[in-house]
């Protein structure tokens, strides 16, 4: 299949729904961005859905690659991070104008075997038509594991209730089914791993359900505006290795990066925050 990266433009709203639906799904007390605010650091991924159409969708939930993604022949796909630049207030009721390309696409080896490396650039402009938000975005595709015979029965949940609590200086993280279904709802995340049990144990060979990269890093940025710390100028953050539903994480703040850290001690997600 020919492909090349292209670069595609669209005008967008600045959706005030989705961005009170992440509000509602923190349920941290700080209400939701109302019209006219500005939108805190990551919240664009909520609040500029991109709603594929149904014949589009390719087995996974994802939408069929080979048109704005390269034609990539491996199954599982994981969003490993990026960078995020925050040059100027993008507002919640704006009219963006939105310019994403596929910067790279590159084939490498890993312990785990063949992987393909994707950085998505994109830029957001606000309503006076300057750069906003700057980003790249890099997406990792790899083999599924092996799926055993034995596959793991769903376990019993226990509502999570808000995400993020602290307790004994620090906070904790915590997810269930319903709040994951919630935010794929949020940010047009048909991805199945995330909500479907027998496709995500029996096809891709996870224990469980997957936990959003997105989600991830989003709870980890809200830590720090729970503290009300100094405006962030720009994000780094990398996502290392999976989350389950159901699996406690603790999010480690050092100095400038704030970690997340699973129930076996390895970091999951990183954030740094660069401030003005």
């Amino acid at each position: 299949m020919s492909w090349a990266p292209h670069t595609v433009v669209t005008d967008e709203l600045v959706d005030p729904a989705p961005v009170a639906a992440l509000s509602a799904l923190f349920d941290d007390g700080l209400g939701a961005p109302a019209l006219g605010d500005e939108l805190p650091p990551l919240w664009h991924w909520a609040a500029l859905p991109r709603w594929a159409s149904s014949s589009e969708l390719s087995i996974d939930g994802h939408p069929f690659r080979g048109s704005f993604l390269p034609p990539v022949d491996l199954p599982r796909r994981m969003f490993a991070g990026g960078r995020v630049e925050f040059v100027r207030p993008l507002r919640v009721g704006d009219i963006t104008r939105r310019e994403s390309r596929v910067a790279e696409v590159t084939e490498k080896n890993g312990r785990s075997g063949r992987l393909v490396l994707v950085t998505v650039e994109t830029v957001l402009h606000d309503s006076a038509g300057e750069p906003a938000v700057v980003e790249r975005q890099n997406l990792i595709y790899r083999d599924a594991s092996t799926v055993s015979d034995q596959r793991p029965e769903p376990p019993e949940f226990v509502p999570a209730g808000p995400p993020l609590t602290w307790t004994d200086d620090a906070w904790t993280f915590r997810t269930d089914p319903t709040l994951l279904m919630r935010f794929s709802a949020a940010t047009a995340n048909a991805h199945r791993i995330h909500y479907d049990w027998p496709y995500a144990t029996g096809v891709e060979g996870y224990p469980g359900l997957v936990v959003h990269g997105p989600l991830m890093s989003l709870a980890v940025a809200q830590t720090h505006r729970l503290a009300d710390s100094p405006t962030v100028s720009a994000i780094e953050h990398r996502n290392g290795a999976p989350l389950f539903c159901g699996q406690d994480a603790t999010i480690i703040v050092d100095e400038s990066t704030r970690t997340l850290i699973g129930p076996d001690g390895r970091p999951r997600t990183t954030i740094t925050f660069i401030t003005r």
